[in-house]
């Protein structure tokens, strides 16, 4: 990065934002070099590994560096347009991916900009922001609950620094109850993010759908975010719980 070049590192989440941290804050974030570190197997997605494995902390991790840059797109289109974005950004870029196969959202042409959510779905009583897998698992919480009368609106929030304010605050607005929806522990990461906007600015019914204060376990993906809470039917009950309190 001294020399002009622009680094990618890449390799699993967990040891990206634990192992190396000391590295990434005083190395890298401190004399804001240009390096961008593309981390894997974030979240609990890496299920057949273990613990171990399981970076469930690294966006609340990233996050708290000063000028730190967090990605975590939803597919693999954003995915991509995230890593040509991060490469042209001048500056250190923290990207977040999970292991496990979701299917494509957006098209080839999709316009990813760094900081800039996106609502993929319309909706009036209620909004789910979310990002990487979990925005697939938003999209189906939000078909199921159509078919019951609710109209819930789904914002994929791929930047989690700079947070999009403008978008969570006009959810906020028009629908009066927002569920965040991430897999990665509630302390800190999206959750806390949208919060902490919407208690200084705009006070609003929300639920953080995510891990809770646990590690998860060895299994299969689709097992492990039903019994970790992260599934479709988990933000379904997450919204119509916070409809209830509205």
């Amino acid at each position: 990065a001294t020399t002009g070049m622009i680094p990618f590192a890449s390799t699993y989440a967990v040891f990206a934002s634990l192992r190396a941290l000391d590295m990434v804050r005083n190395s890298i974030h401190y004399p804001r070099l240009n390096v961008k570190i593309a981390a894997s197997h974030s979240g609990i997605t890496p299920g057949p590994d273990g613990v171990t494995h399981q970076g469930q902390e690294d966006l609340s991790i990233m996050r708290a560096i000063a000028g730190s840059t967090v990605i975590a797109p939803a597919d693999p289109a954003s995915t991509k347009m995230a890593v040509w974005a991060a490469a042209e950004f001048q500056g250190p870029v923290y990207l977040s991916f999970t292991r496990d196969p979701v299917p494509v959202i957006y098209g080839p042409d999709f316009p990813f900009a760094i900081g800039k959510a996106v609502m993929i779905r319309e909706g009036k009583d209620a909004a789910i922001i979310a990002n990487r897998d979990l925005v697939v698992q938003s999209l189906i919480a939000a078909e199921h609950l159509a078919a019951k009368g609710i109209d819930v609106r789904v914002i994929d929030c791929h930047t989690i620094k700079p947070l999009d304010s403008d978008i969570i605050l006009r959810a906020a607005e028009e629908t009066g109850a927002i569920v965040t929806a991430e897999n990665n522990i509630i302390f800190g990461g999206l959750g806390s993010a949208v919060a902490e906007v919407l208690a200084e600015k705009r006070p609003t019914v929300m639920k953080r759908v995510g891990v809770q204060d646990t590690f998860a376990e060895s299994g299969p993906y689709h097992e492990l975010i039903d019994k970790y809470g992260l599934s479709a039917r988990h933000i379904i009950t997450a919204i119509e719980e916070i409809l209830k309190r509205r």
